[in-house]
Parts: C-alpha cells; sequence; structure tokens
C-alpha cells in the first residue's frame, strides 16, 4: 500500500488506493496500520472518557435497583420469587438490547447505535420513578435493561477499535472499572435521597444524564475500523486523518511513526459475516468458551449482588444500613479493577480470568457463612475485590476475539446469553432462598463461578498484545 506524509499525518495517497489496493481487506489492513502506530494522547484518552461516563451512568441505574428492593419490595408486597422476577426484567431488557445491537452495530456503524442506546435508558429510568404498580415498574426496567444491552457491546467495540494493541486490555479493563464507580455512585446517591424522599425521586435523578450524554456522544467518531471492513475507505480515511491530525497537535506535531502492514494478512476476506459464522472454524471454539463464561459468571454475579441490600434487611438491618454497608463492600471493587487492569497486560487475560473468578467462588462462599458483621464486611470486601476484576476481564477479552467486521455481533452475542443469565440469577435466588437459605444463594453463586473458570482454562486462547487483526486469523 502506497503512504505518503502530510500535515495531517501519514494519509492513503488517493490516486494510488485504487492501483494499490485490490481487496477491501488490504485496505481494512491499511487504516488497522495507521490506528496502530498512534501514540496515546488526551484525545483517544476523551474519546474513552466519553465512552467511559456512559458505562458510569448506566451502572448507577442499574446498580440502583440493589439498594432500594427491598423498599420496593416493601411498597408493593411481593414475595421473594415476585421480587426475583421484578429483579430479572432489567437483564430481560438487556438480553433483548445485546442480542441486536451487535449486528446493528455491525450492519450500520457504531455511533449511531451507541447514541440511541441512551434514549431507551433515559426514558426507561424516568418510567421507573413514575411507576404507579409492580408491572408497569417491569415493563420500565425492561426498556431501561434494552438501552444498556444496546450499549454494551458497542461500547466494547468503538474501545477496542481506537485503543493501540498495546494499551488496549488496560483501558477495555478500565472501561469496566467505572462499573464499580457507577454502583457505589448509586449507592451514596440512594443513600442521601432515601434521607429526604423515596426511592422514585432516584430514578428521576438517574434519568437527567442521559440528555446531556446525548450530546456528548456526537463528539465521538465512527470507528474507522469497522467504515474499512465495510469497504467504505474513503471515510475510513478521511476520520482517520482528522484523527491523526489531532494526535499530532497532542504531541507537539511530531512526525509520526510509519505504519507497518504485515503482507502475509493482506487477503480477501468476506464483506459480511452471518450469525452462523461464528460457530465456524476458530471462532467456533471461542464461541462456546465466551458464551458459556458469560452466562455462568453473570448468574453469579447478579443473583447475588442484586440481592445484597435486600438479603442485609431480612437479616435485621434497617434500610439505609443495609445501603451503608452494600456501599461499604463495593469500594473493594475500585482496588479490584485497578489490579485486574494491570494483570491482564502484565499477566494476559486468560490467567488474570480464571484467577478472578476463582477468587470470586471462594469470597462468596465464605461471605455466605459469615457469622458477624466484621466478618460479613470483611467477606464482602474481598468478594468485590475478585467479582469486579473479573468484570473488567470480561469486558477488555471478549470484543478481542471476533474480527472488525463481526465485532459487535461477537460480543452482543455473548453480552445476550450472559443476560440470560443474569436473568435466571436473580429469580433463582428468590426461589430457593425460603428453603436453602443465604448460605445455599452464596453456595449457588460460588458453584457457576467455578464451571466459568473450568471453562476458561479448557477452551480460553490468549490474546494479550497481539493486533485485533491477527488473533481474528
Amino acid at each position: 500500500m502506497t503512504v505518503q506524509a502530510g500535515v495531517d499525518g501519514i494519509g492513503i495517497v488517493p490516486g494510488a488506493r485504487a492501483r494499490a489496493v485490490d481487496s477491501r481487506y488490504a485496505q481494512a489492513e491499511g487504516v488497522a496500520a495507521r490506528l496502530e502506530r498512534l501514540p496515546m494522547t488526551s484525545y483517544q484518552r476523551g474519546i474513552f472518557l466519553i465512552i467511559a461516563t456512559a458505562w458510569f451512568f448506566d451502572s448507577m441505574d442499574l446498580g440502583t435497583l440493589t439498594f432500594v428492593l427491598g423498599s420496593i419490595r416493601t411498597e408493593f408486597g411481593l414475595t421473594t420469587a415476585q421480587t426475583g422476577l421484578l429483579s430479572s426484567m432489567s437483564f430481560l431488557g438487556m438480553f433483548l438490547g445485546a442480542s441486536i445491537a451487535g449486528m446493528l452495530a455491525d450492519r450500520f456503524g457504531r455511533t449511531i447505535v451507541f447514541q440511541t442506546s441512551m434514549v431507551f435508558w433515559g426514558v426507561g429510568s424516568f418510567l421507573c420513578g413514575y411507576a404507579p404498580d409492580v408491572v408497569f415498574l417491569a415493563v420500565a426496567r425492561v426498556i431501561l435493561g434494552f438501552g444498556m444491552g444496546m450499549e454494551f457491546p458497542v461500547a466494547q467495540s468503538i474501545v477496542s477499535e481506537i485503543i493501540p494493541a498495546k494499551k488496549r486490555g488496560k483501558y477495555m479493563a478500565l472501561l469496566e472499572g467505572f462499573w464499580p464507580i457507577g454502583f457505589i455512585a448509586a449507592g451514596l446517591l440512594t443513600y442521601w435521597v432515601l434521607s429526604f424522599a423515596d426511592w422514585r425521586t432516584v430514578f428521576y435523578i438517574e434519568a437527567v444524564p442521559a440528555i446531556f450524554l446525548l450530546f456528548i456522544r456526537l463528539w465521538v467518531p465512527e470507528s474507522p475500523r469497522w467504515l474499512a471492513s465495510r469497504g467504505r475507505v474513503a471515510e475510513a480515511d478521511a476520520i482517520l486523518t482528522k484523527i491523526e491530525h489531532k494526535v499530532r497537535q497532542r504531541t507537539g506535531d511530531r512526525d509520526l511513526p510509519d505504519p507497518v502492514i504485515i503482507p502475509s494478512r493482506q487477503a480477501a476476506t468476506p464483506s459480511g459475516f452471518s450469525f452462523l459464522e461464528l460457530w465456524k472454524g476458530p471462532y467456533a471454539k471461542r464461541t462456546v468458551m465466551i458464551w458459556s463464561l458469560w452466562f455462568f459468571a453473570l448468574l453469579g454475579y447478579y443473583g447475588l449482588t442484586t440481592w445484597l441490600g435486600a438479603l442485609l434487611q431480612q437479616a435485621g438491618f434497617a434500610v439505609t444500613k443495609s445501603v451503608f454497608y452494600t456501599i461499604l463492600i463495593s469500594l473493594a471493587g475500585i482496588p479490584g479493577f485497578i489490579t485486574a487492569a494491570w494483570l491482564v497486560e502484565a499477566w494476559g487475560r486468560k490467567s488474570t480470568c480464571v484467577l478472578m473468578l476463582l477468587g470470586s467462588a471462594a469470597a462468596s462462599y465464605f461471605y455466605g457463612t459469615a457469622a458477624s458483621v466484621n466478618q460479613l464486611i470483611g467477606f464482602g470486601l474481598v468478594m468485590q475485590f475478585f467479582l469486579f476484576g473479573m468484570w473488567s476481564v470480561l469486558y477488555a477479552y471478549t470484543p478481542e476475539l471476533y474480527p472488525t467486521r463481526a465485532r459487535a455481533t461477537g460480543a452482543g452475542c455473548a453480552s445476550a446469553i450472559g443476560r440470560l443469565g443474569s436473568l435466571l440469577g436473580p429469580y433463582i435466588v428468590g426461589v430457593i432462598l425460603p428453603t436453602a437459605g443465604q448460605i445455599g444463594v452464596f453456595s449457588l453463586g460460588a458453584g457457576a463461578f467455578v464451571i466459568a473458570a473450568l471453562v476458561v482454562i479448557v477452551l480460553g486462547e490468549e490474546t494479550k498484545g497481539k493486533m485485533l487483526e491477527d488473533i481474528s486469523h
């Protein structure tokens, strides 16, 4: 491929492009090479921060139910099974959203789906506050979850396609780190609001950021990798040239390194990627692994965390006290995701994932057997450390396993399968809690994490430090 240096960085020469590039794949490789050689600057970090901020508010909306579930259960007079079913409604919406968002993003683009998701969860949050009865609230939670489910695979794809390979795992793990921060913020907001108002006010407040972020998201460019994979190389070149110009400005107008294209990867590839291809060739093993990982990890996680506040209230703690303890326990999630962000690059995705899953399993079991408040808090801190570390690896690992033309589809389908686990987890807990007690509930969660770890050990492959194109082929 012919390249030349220009004012805005290194761009593909328009005349030479038609002569030198014979296939869509070769064109995509040129775009990938240009992205990979860019140094990390405040420009890429700014894009990351916009997406991470949306992630933060999504986490707040979803996590709020953990802190107000006990109050909702009391107001509507719900049984444990009904409460568990209500908890699962968000995940039903997330399953539906994730199921279609990935395919839409691979067909129509990352940014349009990214922005649309905000509308759904903003409206859903407002409707949660307005809900006159439990049926209305359940529908509102489905709408809220639908928007969140749309966002997850698209956000993963954007970050993984913009950040160079050497930093990709770290930033993907840090993206997920905004989830525990949002969860803690939801607890703090709930703790404050419940001192003078009811749970509905919390949802009204959380609907406001959707309006703000809808405009902020307009600053996120379309993925050049995706545009090139669709044969829209001129558009990819235009956006990438602007990105290169902004990066050069932030490096003091220093010359950028030359892009390095590996000839062995310049071969033709199909322009599309059907759902069935997830089950062909090298992708079949990856799909079995990542679907199983998502299903059991999320079944265990949401089966436990959605009920944390309600279980504490059932143990005799007041509403505000249970919220306080849940917030306190969640603080360990911050060092958990920071540790995972370091380990995925220093040690690798696969090993870090197994460590976090097995750590979550052990801590969950001991949390369920805690005999005092001190043990409850101690084991709870350890549990949240590993749980949020697990989340960070999960989101760093998933989008790396599929090619650009199907990255959002692959991540979206895995997320959708995970949401089935999310949907089942809280409901199963509500069903078994009256007979198995808290020990049985947390043993169930621990078992799910162990199964997920075994799947990764047997079927997982390492992706640390590799270009997305290397992993995909």
